[in-house]
């Protein structure tokens, strides 16, 4: 298996550390995750929405550590798909791949929609509840980031600082103004981030998989690990520094929508509930600079979004386990343009079922389920591939044993008791697009399994120990192993 990233078609060295900081943010969605999700968590948790970030948060930040631990010792665009498969087992780490790649391509639709419906709104709101208008445009604005992320990671990283620094700028602004607001709907309670406010284990467990939808976003770091510079670093750190800043806006907004909202109101408001946020801040302008922070955000999320299916995709491609035409790179920008153009075909599939559906609000809530049950899968491997891989280190100090070990492993039994506990809670659609998707996976893996892919035959076994050593032996000549051979810390700083 080659293991440097000049021999895999990919450019590297094209992300600094803010641009992949900007990454994990924009990843996350903060804007748009609000706007989407926001009445789909009241539905399920009421005023415990709070409650359901920060329980949701905790374990998260597990699987951050994992992930960053785990892109120490392997640089691949496959992410999770490598280290899984590469740890615990090629079955399970296809799995894993391929959860993200349903999840992903889900999103187009689940992520287009909300932007075609709030550009509609812009020209005239009642436009925005015709669905098959709002998916048309919302194709328009997925096409345009599909040509972006086809144009090269230097395009898109520029493309990625003007759009994601708009957004927050307007989201700071109506946090501030939220905190200066007089009079309000419903009293700050601090019981609203407690746990007194769930319905049962199965209520927690429906509220924290949301919750997860929230967060997602911010691994693509790890997927465009490839293309960064000094990845082994940048990738996870940009990670941690971005769940911390979104988990605070993500905070801000629900408490400001559970004072100065009511719940008939938010409710009511569905996908647009930051547009009523924003007038009842702000009457006459707030609403509309809300909804253009939205758009901002849902468009650069289907970007990045973009990114980290197709770099899956590639890396699945390269290592023959799905067609190898997808891990093909353009000779000009560097992209792995077939498995660009797949998911594109396939998300326009999706805009033709999607314009023939239901409401907006309908099929949001579905999709974000059903996703949220994908996240919770394949975040859940990869927490215990990094306490695998990591294993031989673990007791070497309380420092590796909590970070390494008991932080990870906490993290990945929540989303995996997640995805268990909320099969009960979910619709028959949210099923039906959360475990379907996934039984469909079972088909290629047999076939390209029987074909003898080597990923499958002779998968290296990745070991933590075997990994760092051989980094450091690599010297600072190896782009992603500078400082290696003199930094003692370098298995455990996280």
């Amino acid at each position: 298996m080659r293991t440097t990233p000049h021999s895999r078609g990919l450019q590297p060295n094209v992300l600094g550390t803010f641009d992949t900081i900007v990454m994990a943010v924009a990843g996350s969605a903060p804007a748009y995750s609000l706007a989407a999700t926001t009445a789909v968590l009241f539905g399920a948790v009421g005023f415990a929405g709070p409650a359901a970030l920060l329980y949701c948060a905790i374990p998260m930040l597990g699987i951050v550590l994992a992930y960053a631990r785990l892109g120490r010792i392997d640089v691949n665009a496959g992410a999770g798909y490598s280290w899984v498969g590469r740890t615990l087992h090629p079955f399970l780490g296809f799995l894993s791949g391929w959860a993200l790649v349903i999840a992903a391509t889900v999103f187009m639709v689940a992520g287009s929609l909300p932007a075609g419906s709030l550009t509609l709104s812009l020209i005239d709101p009642d436009l925005a509840n015709h669905t098959p208008l709002a998916a048309a445009v919302g194709a328009g604005w997925f096409l345009m980031m599909l040509l972006v992320v086809l144009g090269g990671a230097r395009l898109t990283v520029r493309a990625q600082l003007v759009m994601s620094g708009v957004e927050m700028l307007i989201l700071i602004a109506f946090v501030l103004a939220a905190v200066l607001h007089r009079g309000h709907a419903t009293a700050f309670d601090w019981s609203w981030f407690g746990l007194g406010k769930f319905d049962g284990p199965q209520g927690f467990a429906a509220g924290a998989l949301i919750a997860a939808f929230y967060y997602w976003g911010w691994d693509v770091t790890s997927n465009l690990s490839e293309e960064t510079k000094d990845s082994r670093r940048t990738a996870g750190l940009a990670a941690l520094i971005g769940v911390g800043f979104v988990f605070v806006l993500f905070e801000a907004f629900t408490v400001a929508v559970n004072v100065l909202l009511t719940a008939d109101e938010i409710r009511t408001a569905g996908p647009n509930v930051l547009a009523v946020l924003g007038q009842e801040i702000w009457p006459g302008v707030g609403g509309k600079l809300l909804v253009v922070a939205v758009v901002l955000s849902t468009v650069a999320t289907l970007e990045t979004t973009l990114l980290q299916v197709t770099r899956s995709l590639f890396a699945m491609g390269r290592d023959r386990t799905l067609p190898a035409a997808l891990g093909t790179v353009h000779r000009r920008w560097n992209t792995p343009w077939v498995a660009i153009a797949a998911v594109g075909g396939a998300a326009l599939l999706m805009f033709v079922a999607a314009a023939a559906a239901g409401s907006v609000q309908r099929i949001l809530s579905d999709a974000v389920a059903a996703i949220g049950l994908q996240i919770a899968f394949y975040y859940g491997l990869a927490g215990i591939a990094a306490v695998v891989a990591y294993k031989s280190l673990l007791l070497r100090s309380v420092r590796n044993l909590l970070l390494g070990g008991v932080w990870p492993l906490l993290g990945s039994g929540f989303m995996l008791w997640c995805f268990v506990e909320s099969l009960g809670e979910l619709s028959t659609t949210a099923l039906t697009i959360g475990l379907g998707g996934l039984l469909v996976g079972v088909v290629p893996l047999l076939v390209y399994w029987r074909k003898g892919s080597d990923y499958y035959r002779r998968p290296a076994r990745l070991d933590a120990v075997r990994a760092l050593a051989a980094t450091q032996d690599a010297g600072p000549s190896t782009p992603n192993a500078r400082r290696g051979a003199h930094d003692k810390s370098y298995a455990t700083d996280f």
